[in-house]
């Protein structure tokens, strides 16, 4: 996992999950400079409702 696929899959669906956030801040020491932003950028989005924590659930079922 990279923070890119992270951010895309929040930016696309809305929804970061527990293990995703547990994942960001337990490799935010590893992280680029471009990351750290990316990362705040994330955050931000967080704080502003635009992303919320939650659960991704299959297009389809069945």
């Amino acid at each position: 996992m990279t923070l890119g696929e992270v951010l895309l899959s929040s930016l696309s669906s809305g929804v970061i999950t527990q293990y995703e956030v547990d994942w960001v801040t337990s490799h935010q020491h590893c992280f680029s400079r471009e990351e750290v932003a990316s990362a705040l950028r994330l955050g931000r989005l967080i704080d502003t409702g635009d992303v919320n924590l939650g659960c991704r659930l299959p297009l389809s079922v069945g």
